[in-house]
């Protein structure tokens, strides 16, 4: 029985063991089938719809880039508003004289009254014949605050009212025939006159003339006198709002295509003539008559113009004037010359009426422009003769 007994433990013995051993197979599978569970699972994806391949558009070949512009030049800064110039010269001056009433004075031009006194100051001389074949001045002044004398001082002429009249200037003479004092009363013309005056406080005798000359040529003035007095005469010293003026002026106005003209004559009827002659350093023309250069009592200075205008025109004799005196037409048209810079140009003259300014117009029709500058203008017979060389 025994053995039996033996087998039988071993059996049980045996079966614990295979019981352990399919415990652990067990345990192991499942530990297996847990590994393979958890790890990673490969997940089918849909397939994506294939997608259409773009297009190829045509290109064109890019265009060249276009210059980049090149940089606006900056503005000029605009040019300053031109200070204050005399209206008779067009040059600058240091305060607005402008709006001011010229001063027309005439002057004695007989050989027998030279030298003449504060010519060199004048802005404006007009030349005209007179009776006896000699000729008369009329100086123009814009400021004639430092002229010093001036004289001497001859008597009036209408047709020097005429042009008195036409610069709206104050009018300062000694004396005047029958034809001047007509047209000074019929036109208002603001007058200083000398010799048939009331308001005389500016005039005198130069003593010294008086020692050596004819009474008739001793008459002056003084740019002090005139300052002094003419304030306490009520007259109006500056245009009126509708004044126009009529010169115009530029830095350079020789003619482009005029003629040689580095000297010139003026010949009036007689034997009176005024001859001029051009220099090329100073740009300047300096004038001689009476077999002299034209000088300046007051302090030797020799006169010179940048312009030159010769104005022809009808002169005649006044019918039944015992004095031989001349009637000039200053109105109208007529020819003339311009001269400066060495060189002359024919021109045309015109001035409507009395109360008219000339205009001067070149032969294109353009409006002459004088050169900055004093003028000399010379009004002649249509007959009287220009030698230029």
């Amino acid at each position: 029985m025994e053995p039996f007994h033996r087998i039988l433990q071993i059996i049980k013995v045996n079966s614990k063991i295979i019981k352990r051993f399919a415990l652990l197979a067990f345990i192991m599978a499942i530990m297996l089938t847990t590994v393979v569970t958890c790890g990673p699972r490969v997940v089918e994806e849909e397939n994506e719809p294939e997608q259409e391949s773009p297009v190829e558009e045509s290109i064109s070949p890019e265009p060249e880039p276009e210059p980049e512009p090149e940089p606006e030049p900056e503005p000029e800064p605009e040019p300053e508003p031109p200070g204050p110039f005399n209206p008779l010269t067009g040059l600058p001056t240091e305060t607005d004289i402008s709006n001011n009433r010229p001063y027309a004075i005439m002057i004695n031009n007989n050989s027998a009254a030279m030298p003449q006194l504060g010519v060199s100051k004048a802005d404006i001389i007009y030349e005209i014949i007179a009776e006896g074949d000699v000729t008369r001045m009329l100086a123009l002044f814009q400021d004639i605050s430092d002229v010093g004398v001036i004289g001497s001082i001859r008597s009036a002429r209408h047709y020097f009212v005429d042009i008195v009249q036409s610069y709206d200037a104050i009018y300062i003479f000694a004396g005047g025939s029958p034809q001047a004092y007509s047209a000074i009363s019929n036109r208002g013309i603001t007058r200083l006159d000398g010799v048939n005056g009331s308001l005389t406080h500016i005039f005198y005798r130069d003593s010294y003339r008086r020692s050596i000359m004819s009474l008739e040529h001793t008459m002056v003035t003084t740019s002090d006198l005139i300052e002094q007095w003419l304030p306490t005469y009520n007259f109006r010293m500056e245009h009126e709002e509708e004044y126009e003026r009529n010169l115009s002026f530029v830095d350079d106005a020789v003619p482009e295509d005029g003629e040689s003209a580095l000297s010139f004559t003026v010949r009036y009827a007689g034997s009176k003539s005024t001859a001029f002659s051009y220099d090329e350093e100073d740009e300047l023309y300096y004038l001689r008559q009476h077999g002299n250069y034209y000088t300046d009592g007051n302090d030797g200075t020799q006169l010179s113009f940048t312009n030159v205008l010769i104005l022809k025109t009808s002169i005649s004799f006044i019918a039944g004037d015992r004095e031989g005196r001349r009637n000039v037409v200053t109105t109208g048209t007529g020819i003339g010359y311009f001269v400066c810079g060495g060189k002359y140009v024919e021109i045309e003259w015109s001035r409507d009426e009395n109360a008219s300014q000339f205009s001067y117009t070149l032969p294109d029709g353009s409006e002459l422009a004088l050169g900055k500058g004093k003028t000399f203008i010379s009004i002649v017979a249509i007959s009287d003769n220009i030698e230029f060389s």
